[in-house]
């Protein structure tokens, strides 16, 4: 296979729905609410950042960069008063391998593989610059295939994500101005995007109005060309430096695992979990 960044692409298309479950299964709500955890977004916090154990809302706000820090500080610390870092971690996990069974994924060879090589890639990656990544590698190996798979689809998933996080910082774009740029460039529903990334008019008005100070957008909000370009950029840097993290596999190797991964992510995208319309922006055609 060609190392190039569109391959890196075709990649995330293929873990990310597998680690998506962790958000959208209905597993996953229900373990969580049912640690006391108030709310989704309570335990969305809650089990995304519990690799990172309890630290302080800043921080989180930090790492995952483009969230409110108002709506962060609304679900921590107060959710370790409820439920501890320990106890979100097994649930996020035992709920993504209870909604990977009933999507039809079984302990089979095929998702033995996966894991066996996305583990490995993982763990052969360097997790400099890389917090989030690197917070998840330090969890504990699980045992069962279907976790494992799960958990190494994570660690693709959080490098990926720290990845475009420098990429971003280093373009100048802020966190919050990051969603109004994806959201132009996708097409996606400014109303959606306030709302799963709680703005108010006026927040959303000031982050468009200073990227389009930049020339990043017309006076219609549209993308100008220096817009595209950027964000063009943006994608294009993020799948390359999302590369590295399978430098650890030859080519046969690498093209193993983009093959056993495709199934299993055909068969969540068919489990009917993940919205038509999400920030992620997967593929679900290949």
């Amino acid at each position: 296979m060609q190392r190039t960044p569109d391959l890196a692409r075709r990649f995330y298309d293929r873990f990310e729905p597998i680690h998506a479950l962790t958000y959208f299964a209905p597993e996953a709500r229900s373990a969580l609410d049912g640690l006391g955890y108030r709310g989704f977004w309570m335990g969305y916090f809650a089990a995304r950042s519990a690799p990172l154990g309890v630290v302080a809302p800043q921080v989180v706000t930090a790492v995952f960069y483009n969230f409110a820090p108002a709506r962060v500080a609304k679900a921590l610390p107060a959710a370790w008063d409820i439920a501890g870092p320990e106890l979100a971690l097994r649930a996020r996990q035992d709920s993504a391998v209870a909604a990977l069974r009933r999507c039809g994924i079984t302990d089979d060879e095929n998702v033995r593989t996966a894991a066996q090589l996305a583990l490995r890639a993982a763990q052969q990656t360097p997790v400099d610059g890389r917090p989030l990544f690197a917070a998840n590698v330090a969890l504990p190996e699980p045992s069962d295939p279907l976790a494992a798979l799960w958990h190494a689809t994570t660690l693709l998933r959080e490098h990926r994500g720290d990845g475009h996080i420098a990429v971003l910082a280093a373009a100048g774009i802020t966190g919050r101005e990051s969603n109004v740029l994806h959201t132009v460039a996708s097409a996606l529903p400014a109303e959606y995007m306030k709302t799963t990334r709680h703005y108010d008019d006026n927040e959303w008005s000031d982050c468009t109005r200073r990227l389009a100070d930049r020339g990043l957008l017309d006076d219609d909000g549209s993308l100008t060309s220096a817009g595209r370009e950027l964000k063009d950029h943006i994608e294009t840097t993020t799948d390359a430096l999302s590369l590295r993290a399978f430098d650890g596999l030859d080519d046969d190797e690498l093209q193993t695992l983009f093959s056993a991964l495709t199934p299993i992510a055909r068969q969540v995208i068919g489990g009917g979990d993940l919205p038509a319309t999400t920030p992620m922006s997967v593929r679900r055609d290949f």
